[in-house]
């Protein structure tokens, strides 16, 4: 699937990239469902694959529900 609900806004694996990392990345994959829950809501979290710069590929994950955000940096 290529586009997801986050926060009640359709968004591209780019845009959620961007949400995670603060500024657009190089580059994303395509967005899947984490395999865990949010820790601050219990909401469902979705991972993106991209890259940030050219020599770093980052794992980022985000709540549908809430502001929450990390990475596997």
């Amino acid at each position: 699937m290529s586009n997801r609900v986050v926060e009640g806004r359709m968004v591209t694996a780019e845009r959620l990239a961007e949400l995670v990392e603060g500024e657009p990345p190089m580059e994303a994959d395509s967005i899947d469902d984490a395999d865990f829950d949010c820790p601050e809501c219990g909401g469902n979290v979705l991972s993106v694959g991209y890259m940030p710069s050219v020599t770093e590929f980052v794992t980022g994950y985000k709540c549908q529900d809430c502001e929450w955000a990390d990475d596997d940096r």
